[in-house]
């Protein structure tokens, strides 16, 4: 019993799965579906798209800040440069002074503004190697940038040429669906296999043409002509049938002539006397 019971449930399981399938493939193959779901994809692709190039304007903006950052750093550079220049010639200028003044190297070394200017020209030099360092670290970040956008750029004309083609795509798709189940209509129609409303509408209209035909040929016949007029027609054409017979008959015209002489009839030879 379970085990009937049991098939049972799997045969109305089967028969509700091809039936679910068989208004499945209906909706699929409608055109309005086939434009929805065509569109339903494209704007999911726009969608992906709109982000992808939010993320590629990120890139775009840390590329231009570095750029602005390197700017200012060879801005900087240039200001060490100077400042490294105007340290040394103070230090050959303290030099210069010191030997004037008959001082040895060793005094030289020793002063205070000699040593003031090295230190400056140190620490210049050492900042200006920090920030030549920053600049080519940024120029490489820089040229990674350009090359990565450049590579984005690409792909999102490709991904827009993609959803182009899939907005002609839905078109043709649709035109094809709609041109093959008209075909298919036809074809089904023409042989039989299925029934046309519209064989049937045509079949009414031309029952109802030939009816109009019909009774507009019965009203052509009938008009002007109804019963008592062809009465009257019979009894006038007897009327004067009649009228011109004993008219003829009168004057002597005509296989019925009233009163007219019989012919006499031969005598024989005569007889002796």
């Amino acid at each position: 019993m379970f085990g009937a019971l049991g098939r049972w449930i799997k045969a109305v399981g089967y028969l509700l799965t091809g039936q679910i399938d068989s208004a499945r493939r209906v909706l699929d193959t409608n055109p309005h579906v086939i434009r929805a779901k065509y569109d339903a994809i494209i704007r999911e692709k726009v969608a992906r798209i709109h982000i992808y190039k939010q993320a590629v304007a990120g890139l775009i903006a840390q590329q231009e800040n570095k750029i602005a950052k390197v700017k200012n750093l060879t801005e900087e550079v240039g200001n060490l440069e100077r400042l490294k220049a105007g340290a040394l010639a103070k230090a050959k200028q303290t030099v210069e002074k010191l030997k004037a003044a008959g001082k040895s190297e060793e005094e030289v070394k020793a002063n205070e503004d000699y040593k003031r200017c090295l230190a400056a020209y140190n620490d210049f030099s050492a900042t200006l190697a920090e920030k030549q360092a920053h600049i080519t670290d940024n120029e490489n970040d820089i040229e990674t940038y350009r090359k990565n956008i450049g590579d984005h750029k690409v792909q999102l004309q490709q991904l827009l040429r993609d959803v182009d083609k899939i907005r002609s795509e839905s078109a043709d798709t649709v035109a094809d669906v709609i041109t093959a189940k008209q075909e298919k209509d036809i074809a089904d129609m023409l042989s039989g296999i299925a029934q046309d409303g519209t064989a049937k509408e045509l079949q009414d209209l031309r029952k109802v043409r030939q009816e109009l035909r019909a009774e507009a040929r019965i009203s052509k016949e009938m008009a002007g002509t109804d019963t008592k007029a062809q009465e009257a027609e019979f009894l006038e054409y007897a009327r004067t049938s009649q009228s011109n017979s004993e008219f003829d008959s009168l004057v002597g015209l005509g296989a019925g002539k009233i009163g007219a002489a019989k012919p006499a009839k031969e005598k024989g030879p005569a007889l002796p006397e």
